[in-house]
């Protein structure tokens, strides 16, 4: 995902007669953020050939009738309408002004069109929202900004989300999470359609790193989404997220929201998309890693403060959304920690979140989207949404 690794040239898909590569057009609608909306445009939009950045040509296209409004209310005026998309080998949409409204469905209809003539699809932080309703995602691992991925995740369960990568490149359909993300998945554009010594000159002129390492880890927090938190299960939630260093199971949240097992999952799952058992396994092993990282605890010690019932038990769920035993990860984190960062003792301290543990190692996210706090959106293979080849978390 968040890798600088090129799609293979054999899954590059052919461009309509009238669409060009080097034409990138980007959709704005009204409402939506400057700063992510400005992004694309500095990037695609300047010309800075004399620093050895090859040129795209950039049509910024209005998604609805104008004027665009946008934050602190300023007015633009795009000068092409979605019939210039025709043009693009590449669409970018950098944002979407409202989680909870629909996209306009002409545009919808014209990114179906483009996505179906060859050209590369693209969404910056809430474009992903559009992209999603468009059908483009379905089946598709995605990511956005790690406060709406269990709105997305909900919203839309074709979807794979995963909101701990900084971008995620399913070959001609990408998909970044917030603000800056938007920069590093425009580098990494730049860097699939012409190499990496291009993409670091546009760095260097941008002032930012040409990659980053890790991903939105360090910034998720467990707060309650604003979608949980006016729900009457938001208590119970937040109840399991404060006890998870007991041993409770899901019969233990179904009787604390005073319904059957069966009413509970039906509830939880429309609520957070997820099953509770996986959610509830997921928030465990997520406790595990933050103990790991930021403590002395002895790996039995974490299993009992994670509330598994036996270190067996840690290492067993462990293994199977990270590919790797607790003490090999422990390890890992430890090896690749900046010099001179010590590790708190006997802390639980979620601030710390690994920067650089390898991906092969951080695939808690492929199993489910442990959202804004406490939300979840499990990718499990029995809900008939992954072949048994499916490895969400790369990029393809």
């Amino acid at each position: 995902m968040s890798q600088d690794l090129a799609a293979p040239p054999e899954a590059a898909r052919k461009l309509s007669g009238r669409r060009r590569r080097e034409i990138v057009a980007v959709l704005l609608f009204s409402g939506g953020p400057i700063f992510e909306s400005s992004i694309p445009l500095s990037v695609f939009g300047i010309d800075r050939q004399d620093a050895g950045v090859p040129r795209y040509r950039l049509l910024v296209c209005a998604g609805e009738e104008g004027p665009l409004r946008t934050t602190g209310g300023l007015e633009l005026t795009a000068p092409y309408g979605l019939e210039a998309m025709s043009h693009a080998g590449t669409v970018v949409v950098p944002a979407w002004r409202s989680i909870t409204s629909p996209p306009p469905a002409e545009a919808l209809d014209a990114l179906r069109r483009a996505h179906e003539e060859g050209a590369r699809i693209v969404g910056l932080c809430t474009g992903a929202f559009v992209l999603a309703a468009a059908g483009l995602l379905d089946g598709r691992p995605a990511t956005t900004h790690w406060m709406y991925a269990p709105t997305l995740a909900k919203r839309y369960p074709s979807v794979h989300v995963d909101p701990r990568e900084l971008f995620v490149d399913d070959v001609d359909v990408l998909t970044s999470a917030g603000t800056a993300a938007g920069i590093d998945l425009c580098l990494h554009i730049v860097r699939t359609d012409h190499g990496t010594e291009a993409a670091g000159a546009l760095a260097r002129r941008l002032v930012v790193p040409p990659r980053r390492s890790g991903g939105q880890e360090r910034y998720l927090d467990r707060s309650l989404p604003e979608e949980i938190g006016a729900d009457p299960l938001a208590e119970v939630v937040a109840w399991a997220l404060e006890h998870l260093h007991e041993q409770f199971d899901v019969e233990t949240l179904a009787a604390r929201a005073y319904m059957s097992r069966r009413t509970f999952d039906r509830r939880f799952r429309t609520l957070t998309g997820s099953a509770p058992l996986q959610w509830l396994i997921t928030q465990r092993v997520l406790q595990a890693q933050r103990l790991l990282e930021t403590s002395d605890y002895s790996v039995d010690e974490v299993a009992g403060r994670c509330g598994f019932r036996s270190p067996v038990a840690l290492r067993g769920h462990f293994r199977r959304q990270l590919g790797s035993s607790p003490a090999a990860y422990r390890a890992a984190y430890r090896a690749r920690r900046p010099s001179g960062d010590p590790v708190t003792v006997g802390t639980s301290s979620t601030s710390s979140l690994t920067e650089a543990v390898p991906q092969q190692m951080r695939r808690a996210a492929a199993a489910s989207v442990p959202g804004a706090g406490g939300a979840s959106a499990a990718v499990q293979p029995e809900n008939g949404r992954l072949g048994s080849d499916y490895v969400p978390g790369r990029i393809r």
